[in-house]
């Protein structure tokens, strides 16, 4: 029997929720629980099959009841009254439609404590999980809850195994993803990505004595970490151990509730960036799909008060991927490995010095990056985007140290018969073996590089650049004994508009100062409509402030007139120039500087307003983008050939911090072919006797 055959009728189900009115995005909700307690209860009823057998029917029916709750307690499966004390199923409940109320009621009560807890049962404040009991009572609203619940009973899972009912589980929750209005960020990942992930940690693995303990920190239903699971105990003998945590209620339910089946396995709840399950725990391999583009502000202080050590630097509020990112690879032992699924943000986000750039950066100098894979588009089913694979390694092998490879698969898929929501590929089992093989192999092909891993590093050198003008001169030189500006004792300053005829401005000797009287050239131009403004800090705010802020010496002319002659700037020649009575006298690219100050009372002054001039050079702050080079003397000696090749103006050296970036685009680019200019000359001539002929019909 292929349990694949079960996949229509649960999915039919839904069919008596869409007859009653309730809305497509909300069955998931309906049917989970559901799911879920078919599972559980197949499962249970094997697990007594199996201890009678084991037994033997006779031995088995001389078992005192306490004796028997103990065995099947020591399982750690779970428990139910109905099914080991009264040998009744969901099934034979349903047949009673006048006591089903009570019978059900009592049958989902007869479950151990974690059971109960994990469907809702008694769910009423806080956590509810699966929440059967908020279910029950809209079903009941609807009077379907019997009819809903006999199809469900219909459904036999007991004869088959633990990885038969997860991959019938990987294929309803694929379903439910497709429905559901996932959260933004929130991937399902598909079953052809697992099984990649899967082979490429079985190319890592060897086979042991030693427990492999496989860790997911974001493992929702299962789905990866179990499959990985699954997948690996197909190819080794070697034992398993799994470990996931995830704050989803829902999905965590039916993780855990899949765990208890499993040899060894353990299922937390709770949000792994502030509260780590396992905070004491390393693992040989961990996997991830951790949510794309979510804010992790909710927690904000949480994580920057973060006392593990695991966040060497807080990415962007906005996405909080690389600090999972970080948290894996604090989980990984002294020879671990992981493959983490991410989107391309990762990749190249944030600036050289920004947190993102640093974790990258920190990720390589540790030599944990092993490879990066780039997955076709339409891959998942709820977006079309590319995804990459982070192939972390703390083990690798001495050809492989210092080194990064970049295999670009985005063209290793078959395409779909029958689109998937937005999964329109999947990367088949010959794609697979393909990446694989590259990784193995560690060497450059048509779709693979190998690069040390400083090729993804680079200098973002920041440079203080002296402006000049169309001479090449720059005020500066004309600067002596180390100045860095020329103060100006200006008589007026005028822009054209307004003049300005006093540069200590203090209150009138009635306590009044007049709006224009001493700054507008026009009693017409006084603003506030020529009224009296009461103060001089009123005054500053409301008039100089703004107006000093709106001089322009580049957009408009503004000339400072001193007891030795006038000073401006030329715009067509980019210089200042200083004129007196004699001769015009050029000084270099540079600014005029204006500012204006409130100044307080003291002891030998009034308040007042002061206002100053200053000649200063025109500097300018920029930053060059330069290949890195990890000898430190060749990497300063490929700036300063940077700079002499391709910088005329002169400048100083400021900061100078590397980044990291990861450019799939860049490296593997394809140009398009362009044709030959004989064929597209062809293809004009063609299409002219075309038209010709058109026109000639035309005129018949």
């Amino acid at each position: 029997m292929n349990i694949l055959q079960y996949e229509s009728k649960i999915w039919a189900t839904a069919d008596l929720l869409r007859g009653c009115g309730i809305k497509e995005s909300e069955w998931p909700s309906f049917m989970m629980p559901f799911f879920a307690l078919v599972m559980i209860e197949s499962r249970l009823v094997r697990m007594f099959d199996d201890l009678k057998a084991d037994i033997g029917e006779k031995k088995f029916a001389g078992i005192k009841k306490d004796d028997l709750y103990d065995m099947i307690k020591d399982k750690g499966q779970g428990y139910n009254i109905f099914i080991f004390e009264k040998g009744q199923s969901l099934t034979d409940i349903c047949k009673n439609d006048k006591s089903f109320d009570i019978d059900f009621e009592a049958y989902l009560k007869g479950f151990d404590g974690e059971t109960k807890d994990l469907l809702g049962v008694d769910a009423t404040e806080g956590e509810k999980f699966l929440d059967i009991k908020g279910v029950i009572t809209k079903l009941k609203a609807k009077k379907i809850l019997l009819g809903y619940t006999k199809l469900w009973a219909e459904i036999d899972l007991k004869p088959f195994n633990n990885s038969e009912i997860t991959t019938l589980e990987e294929h309803i929750k694929r379903k439910w993803a497709d429905i559901s209005a996932e959260t933004a960020g929130e991937q399902y990942t598909p079953d052809d990505v697992i099984a990649l992930i899967a082979e490429i940690i079985a190319s890592k693995i060897e086979e042991s004595g030693t427990l492999l303990k496989i860790y997911d920190c974001t493992c929702g239903g299962g789905n990866m970490l179990f499959g990985v699971e699954d997948r690996i105990n197909q190819k080794f003998k070697r034992l398993t151990q799994t470990f996931g945590q995830d704050w989803n209620d829902a999905l965590y339910a039916l993780a855990k509730i899949e765990s208890r089946f499993r040899p060894d396995s353990k299922i937390e709840h709770g949000n792994t960036l502030v509260d780590d399950k396992f905070y004491n725990e390393e693992f040989d391999v961990v996997v991830a799909n951790p949510p794309y583009g979510v804010s992790w502000k909710g927690y904000e202080k949480d994580i920057t008060h973060d006392k593990t050590g695991r966040f060497k630097f807080v990415p962007s509020i906005s996405d909080g991927q690389l600090l999972f990112m970080q948290h894996l690879i604090s989980k990984l032992d002294s020879v671990g490995m992981g493959v983490v699924v991410h989107n391309g943000s990762t990749l190249f986000s944030g600036d050289a010095g920004s947190a993102e750039s640093n974790i990258r950066k920190w990720m390589l100098d540790s030599d944990v990056v092993e490879a990066v894979i780039q997955l076709p588009t339409d891959e998942f089913f709820n977006t079309g985007i590319y995804t990459y694979l982070w192939v972390l390694n703390k083990n690798k092998q001495p050809h492989h140290k210092d080194k990064v490879m970049l295999i670009n698969a985005s063209e290793k898929f078959k395409p779909l018969k029958k689109s998937k929501g937005s999964k329109r590929k999947e990367v088949d089992a010959a794609s697979r073996l393909d990446i694989v093989t590259t990784l193995t192999a560690y060497q450059d092909n048509d779709y693979a590089r190998v690069y040390d891993k400083e090729f993804f590093y680079f200098n973002k050198q920041g440079v203080l650049l002296t402006n000049v003008d169309e001479r090449g001169n720059s005020f500066a030189a004309k600067l002596k004994d180390g100045k860095s500006s020329e103060k100006l004792a200006p008589i007026s300053l005028s822009n054209g508009e307004r003049e300005i005829t006093e540069f200590v401005i203090t209150s009138a000797a009635n306590g009044f100062c007049r709006v224009g009287t001493t700054l507008c050239a026009h009693a017409d131009d006084e603003i506030n409509g020529g009224q009296n403004l009461p103060t001089l800090p009123a005054y500053f705010e409301q008039y100089i402030k703004p107006f000093i802020a709106s001089l322009d010496y580049k957009e408009q002319p503004l000339v400072v007139t001193t007891s030795v002659g006038k000073y401006y700037f030329d715009t067509e020649r980019e210089t200042l120039i200083k004129e007196t009575a004699v001769k015009k006298e050029v000084l270099g690219c540079g600014k005029i500087v204006v500012k204006a100050a409130l100044k307080n009372a003291s002891k030998t002054q009034p308040e007042r307003i002061e206002i100053s001039v200053e000649l200063t050079p025109d500097y300018q702050k920029d930053y060059e983008i330069i290949p890195f080079h990890k000898d430190a003397s060749a990497n300063q000696a490929a700036i300063a050939a940077f700079m002499a090749k391709y910088i005329s103006k002169p400048f100083e050296y400021l900061e100078n911090v590397v980044g990291v970036e990861i450019n799939f685009n860049k490296i593997f680019y394809q140009p398009e072919k362009l044709r030959a200019v004989s064929v597209i000359l062809g293809e004009i001539a063609a299409l002219d006797e075309e038209l010709q002929a058109l026109e000639a019909g035309l005129a018949l």
